[in-house]
């Protein structure tokens, strides 16, 4: 069976419950960057950046920044495809 994505990154194990009524359940601004990002963030680690960025400035588009810092840096770990 193959994926949509295909990465080298280590896969990790779904936290239990429903991940659509997890995603539902986060802020809209947190849910319109999780819908348009490049890798498939669960709504765990997104509420996790969010609300620590929130927590630390109080201000939204620093919690965005962060979300964007968070996947520029995951995606840094992918091996660069070997032509």
């Amino acid at each position: 069976m193959t994926r949509n994505l295909s990465t080298q990154l280590k896969k990790r194990r779904r936290a239990a419950g429903n991940p659509m009524a997890a995603f539902d359940n986060l802020p809209p601004e947190a849910r319109a960057w999780a819908a348009q990002a490049v890798l498939p963030w669960s709504a765990q680690s997104v509420r996790k950046i969010w609300s620590r960025a929130l927590r630390e400035t109080g201000c939204k588009i620093s919690a965005l920044n962060r979300l964007d810092a968070a996947e520029r840096a995951t995606l840094s770990k992918e091996p660069a495809p070997s032509l």
